[in-house]
């Protein structure tokens, strides 16, 4: 008789590097995406059923929904759970996306709320994803860590700084091309 062996789950690190890179190139797409249905480059992709506009962070919803049901109620192989970990990321980049629009209910798609909690979401995914696990931290781990943290301080100032003196010179375009595109 053989002896059936389980394998032990795919490691959660490999899970979110697959979420964090379909998160980014999700964002990345949908953000280009509307820029050129908005500028008329490209033929206008929204659905529109009886009205009203079907924003993406719906099929996001629908998308994360789904992957949480998959989660719940089947049992995954790796391959499987590595499908679910880049639907996750697609879902959520769909949904985080439009974050401000459902934040205050409503308004621009061009919200800053959007795209900083973007940013946000995918220094989470990055830390899970890169971050060296607690057990195997070293003396020289804290070192570069620290230094890292001043780091990436030093840049979120200087973020900050650029991102405000590029909304007040973006935001009004964008929100132009908002007005005249397909609505």
């Amino acid at each position: 008789m053989s002896e059936q062996r389980t394998l032990p789950p795919q490691p959660t690190r490999h899970l979110a590097r697959l979420t964090c890179v379909a998160f980014l190139f999700t964002f990345i797409a949908a953000r280009t995406l509307v820029i050129l249905i908005m500028a008329r480059r490209m033929p206008d992709l929204f659905l529109h059923l009886g009205g009203t506009h079907v924003h993406h962070l719906n099929y996001g919803i629908f998308m994360l929904s789904a992957v949480a049901g998959v989660l719940l109620f089947a049992r995954l192989n790796d391959k499987q759970r590595s499908v679910c970990a880049l639907a996750y990321g697609f879902g959520m980049a769909l949904t985080f996306d439009e974050f401000g629009m459902w934040l205050h209910l409503g308004g621009s798609y061009w919200q800053r709320a959007s795209f900083d909690a973007v940013i946000v979401l995918l220094g989470v995914f990055g830390i899970l994803a890169f971050l060296p696990q607690w057990k195997r931290m070293r003396a020289h781990h804290f070192i570069v860590d620290g230094a890292l943290l001043i780091s990436v301080a030093l840049f979120s100032v200087l973020l900050v700084k650029s991102l405000k003196h590029a909304n007040d010179k973006l935001i009004p375009r964008l929100m132009e091309l908002e007005q005249n595109g397909p609505h």
